[in-house]
């Protein structure tokens, strides 16, 4: 599913599914560089992100995929 990851000014990491009208910020996250592990939204979803450079700027479009979570 398509899946915007993005930096709010107060610093912290949200994912927008605009398939479902869904923005949920972003409680956990595999790996420190975000890319490549999978990130737990506060609604409980699990999602896992694909490979990419480190540096990779934000906002961003990926295609993740669901793990689980209603």
């Amino acid at each position: 599913m398509k899946v915007m990851i993005r930096r709010g000014s107060d610093g912290k990491l949200s994912a927008y599914v605009p398939k479902k009208d869904l923005e949920e910020p972003i409680v956990e996250v595999e790996k420190a560089d975000l890319w490549g592990g999978s990130i737990t939204l506060a609604n409980g979803w699990i999602l896992q992100l694909p490979e990419m450079a480190p540096e990779t700027m934000l906002p961003i479009t990926v295609e993740a995929r669901k793990l689980s979570g209603e």
